[in-house]
């Protein structure tokens, strides 16, 4: 029996909808966001990055929102909180947005240049309307960046805003401490973020190879690998993808 893309494609649009149809509307815009929650950090600056099973435009009207994003800030000690909202239009296609949010005007313009103009890979952004000013909203084209693809576009930010800050004439002296210092709190948060990698939806961790003894317990008891809603829509839409070049090139 042949999969086709349609079927696939509507069974994670059941699923997400289903995600958040039963989970969202309870939640509070706090337990939304870290329900699918990562972070990067460099320095004493901190990203966090959200996923969202539903619409952003849905997202952006929930009631007192700004104040909650604030409020999520201040409580987990983040200077940047990155939303990625993914669902399946009327057509059955797979949408991705993003918006940053940032009090910071210089980090926050410094993240958006960074994306925006990122070619490896390209996320082909698309402004969105914002009715506040330290929210910047966008359209994701290519829906084939997900968030593992993101974060080292992420660091790439942190590092280009770090390195365009001016440091004071008195504290010259010091310029090559602060580089130092600086390099290894970025490998550590670059070690820290390999490992997230191999949790993420897209890749996620495979069972434990049993132990040869009966006796020992066995790692599989552990249970099997947590599947989420972002592992099939990434599969869903690899399929339907390589199914419609498949047929563009048979019609040729």
């Amino acid at each position: 029996m042949r999969l086709t893309s349609m079927p696939c494609t509507r069974l994670a649009n059941s699923l997400l909808s289903l995600l958040t149809i039963m989970s969202y509307p309870r939640l509070t815009t706090e337990q939304m966001l870290r329900k699918d929650q990562k972070t990067i950090s460099r320095q004493d600056t901190k990203v966090a990055i959200s996923a969202i099973y539903m619409d952003l435009e849905a997202f952006l009207q929930r009631s007192g929102l700004i104040a909650d994003l604030h409020a999520f800030c201040q409580s987990h000690n983040c200077d940047v909180l990155v939303t990625m909202t993914i669902f399946f239009n009327t057509h059955n296609e797979p949408v991705r947005q993003l918006a940053i949010f940032c009090p910071h005007a210089a980090l926050r313009m410094t993240i958006c240049g960074v994306l925006e103009h990122s070619h490896s890979p390209s996320l082909k952004l698309t402004p969105a309307p914002s009715t506040h000013p330290h929210l910047q909203a966008y359209l994701q084209g290519n829906t084939q960046v997900s968030r593992k693809k993101l974060l080292p576009l992420l660091q790439e930010a942190l590092s280009a805003y770090f390195d365009s800050m001016k440091i004071p004439s008195g504290q010259r002296e010091t310029e090559g401490v602060c580089r130092e210092q600086a390099d290894k709190e970025l490998d550590r948060a670059g070690n820290s973020l390999v490992p997230g990698l191999s949790q993420d939806e897209e890749e996620p961790p495979l069972p434990p190879t049993p132990m040869n003894s009966l006796v020992d317990e066995c790692p599989l008891d552990q249970g099997l690998p947590k599947l989420s809603a972002e592992v099939i829509f990434e599969k869903c839409s690899q399929i339907s993808q390589s199914q419609s070049t498949a047929a563009s090139l048979s019609k040729k």
